[in-house]
């Protein structure tokens, strides 16, 4: 099947989303865009791509537009493997689904996936391989698994001696940084750094400061380029052409995802299975609102939501304009604080999962013990102003 075809069929209502900033958005071209600085470098090679249904070129998927720029122009390279994160290379898997084959969709493609069992590309799915070209489009929240699948990747071609182009795209939380450091004894697949919730920083910086502050073990350093975002600055606002993940369908449902995401380690919905994900959370026993949604079986973005088929009592965010969710630059810590005290802060509201999104077991503890949000907040800024010197080394952006 045509890879354009099958994201136009999956994500034709986001891609007809209107921009917010339209003449800013004409002036901003993601580093997948320039291949006057990339192709050079991959010709004559054989080529792995990292991708997924986000890796696009105007309207057109960055495989399909490097074959057939190979075939007009009689490029020596040749696209030999893809590999895809979590959500798989069509974008159309719910998180945390076993991805086992995609090959089917795609007959010309080898499509390996990177989550699941196998995170890390093996020296076997490498063998052959001048090298690698990556490409997805980052939300720049800590939790999202793309700068994990980033770091595996950084990890294998440093092993086995293979360069990385990072084709850097916009990330829509740069403007600002916030949130508790993660903690070592906290490490998992939705949190490998000691970084906060909102790191500000495209995937191409991270990229940078994951060679650079040596996290990827054993003295390793991968050989590394970014290709720039063009005319972006740190201010600049760039609304995704296509949904980075199944539930997070629009610019509004990814500003809120910081904050909100923090109700999957608790006992109520944070939307998923109904049209407005991360927009709206609740439950059956939070105290009866005007506003109410049932969870149902979405297949494609939630095939099992928390709380599938009953009514929930609780908030909904989805008048909240764009302006206003960018201009508050911080986490809406509140949200959950505010939910709990409604809860009766019953003992069972948070789960083991909590912990692992917030990277520490402090902020936790100072929700169960009554602390003030002020309070809260300040407890993360020196983290934040150790941070903000290191993160300072690897900016790409003004």
């Amino acid at each position: 099947m045509n890879i354009r075809l099958f994201l136009l069929l999956v994500f034709l209502p986001f891609l007809g989303c209107s921009c917010a900033h339209e003449s800013e958005i004409k002036q901003i071209f993601p580093g997948a865009y320039h291949m006057d600085k990339y192709l050079p470098l991959i010709t004559g090679k054989n080529v792995a791509v990292v991708a997924n249904h986000t890796s696009l070129v105007n309207d057109l998927h960055l495989v399909d537009t490097l074959n057939r720029l190979g075939l007009q122009s009689g490029s020596a390279f040749r696209i030999k493997k893809v590999f895809s994160p979590e959500h798989g290379f069509s974008g159309y898997f719910d998180a945390g689904a076993q991805i086992d084959r995609e090959d089917q969709l795609f007959s010309t493609l080898e499509i390996i996936s990177l989550y699941g069992k196998n995170k890390k590309p093996t020296p076997e799915d490498l063998a052959g391989i001048d090298i690698v070209l990556f490409d997805l489009q980052d939300v720049g929240v800590r939790f999202f698994t793309y700068i994990s699948t980033l770091h595996y990747v950084m990890q294998a071609c440093a092993e086995n001696d293979i360069p990385l182009i990072v084709l850097d795209r916009p990330n829509p939380h740069t403007h600002y940084i916030d949130g508790p450091i993660l903690e070592k004894h906290y490490q998992s697949f939705i949190g490998m750094h000691p970084v906060p919730v909102v790191y500000g920083m495209t995937i191409g910086e991270y990229a940078h400061m994951i060679n650079g502050e040596g996290w990827l073990g054993d003295t390793l350093s991968c050989d590394l380029e970014v290709i720039k975002v063009n005319h972006y600055t740190r201010k600049s606002f760039y609304t995704f052409p296509i949904r980075p993940s199944p539930n997070l369908p629009n610019m509004e449902s990814v500003i809120l995802y910081p904050s909100t995401c923090f109700f999957e380690g608790t006992i109520m919905s944070e939307g998923r299975g109904t049209p407005s994900p991360f927009q709206v959370f609740g439950h059956p026993d939070y105290p009866e609102t005007d506003f109410s949604f049932t969870p149902v079986s979405t297949p494609g973005a939630s095939i099992h939501p928390k709380l599938q088929n009953q009514v929930c009592y609780g908030l909904d965010l989805t008048s909240i304009s764009i302006d206003s969710l960018r201009s508050t630059q911080e986490l809406k810590i509140e949200y959950v604080v505010d939910a709990y005290k409604k809860m009766g802060e019953r003992k069972d509201f948070f789960t083991d999962y909590f912990t692992l999104l917030a990277g520490t077991t402090m902020l936790q503890e100072m929700i169960l013990q009554g602390r003030a949000i002020e309070e809260i907040r300040a407890s993360w800024q020196p983290g934040l102003n150790a941070f903000k010197i290191t993160r300072e080394k690897y900016l790409l952006y003004e």
